[in-house]
């Protein structure tokens, strides 16, 4: 089966003028959501503007976030001096293909807001986590939400799904991995609070916190060399994975590096977020 409506989501696509309305229409939405209609602070924002403005040539950039609402994406990018609107530095998301996705006028828009389909369920190595992988390689900015569902309790970050992991090791030129942690979206698009439901639109007088952390740092030859160490001698099932990758890692070498690299990822999220949670308490 061929990609999603790939041409739609091609830049030169009508000369690239659809992308740069829609862009333009969501991130004037999201600047009047997340900057007028509700009260948003941000921690160390200038890190997150910086990366996406001038990192280095050729070098792809993964922004990592808990996920608390539906619109999560696109107003966490929603807040004071960000580039929301400039269609070539905004990011592309991974975004769930049974909601963004259900018929062809969402899945134009979607696609001219630089959203990448992928299937709940549908493995590391499904059709459109190479088109992501394919972004990374041209060094583009990528989002992710890698719990891979909403939770709108205060709790800790789940287990991260594998995703993020694998494109962080597949990408030709190592990313830059920034945590971002957010709460109050849940708040201005709560899940069951209009007649069991979400709202029809964003509510508004909410407080938005948003925490930008800094880079995670992976040393991803050793990683690699520690994982094909461990998995000597050992086999796991196969199904769903390729029995080798591109760096020789077996099955269970994979799994063991996708792993400790997704529990650093949470271990710095859950930090990050015990940190907003002692600012609230302290009201900063």
């Amino acid at each position: 089966m061929g990609r999603t409506m790939a041409w739609a989501a091609r830049s030169d696509h009508l000369g690239g003028i659809p992308r740069k309305l829609v862009i333009m229409g969501v991130g004037s939405f999201a600047k009047v959501v997340t900057s007028l209609l509700n009260s948003t602070s941000v921690q160390n924002p200038e890190t997150l503007i910086r990366l996406v403005r001038s990192r280095p040539q050729g070098v792809p950039l993964i922004t990592v976030s808990n996920h608390m609402s539906t619109m999560d994406d696109p107003l966490m990018w929603g807040f004071k001096g960000f580039p929301t609107t400039d269609a070539r530095l905004q990011r592309w998301v991974l975004a769930a293909e049974d909601i963004c996705f259900r018929n062809s006028i969402s899945s134009y828009l979607f696609r001219l807001g630089k959203c990448i389909p992928i299937k709940r369920g549908g493995g590391i190595y499904q059709e459109h986590m190479e088109e992501a992988l394919e972004r990374l390689s041209d060094g583009a900015w990528l989002h992710t939400f890698p719990e891979g569902k909403i939770c709108q309790d205060d709790t800790p970050i789940r287990r991260l799904k594998w995703g993020t992991a694998s494109l962080i090791d597949r990408a030709p030129v190592t990313p830059i991995v920034l945590p971002i942690i957010h709460r109050g979206f849940e708040e201005v698009l709560p899940e069951k609070s209009f007649f069991g439901r979400r709202p029809p639109v964003p509510l508004w007088n909410k407080d938005i916190r948003i925490i930008v952390g800094e880079p995670i740092q992976f040393d991803l030859p050793q990683l690699r060399q520690t994982a094909i160490s461990i998995s000597r001698g050992q086999s796991l099932d196969s199904v769903g994975w390729r029995t080798t990758s591109h760096h020789g890692l077996n099955v269970v070498a994979q799994r063991w590096l996708y792993t400790t690299i997704s529990d650093k990822i949470r271990t710095v999220m859950e930090d990050l977020r015990g940190f907003g949670s002692t600012l609230l308490k302290l009201k900063v």
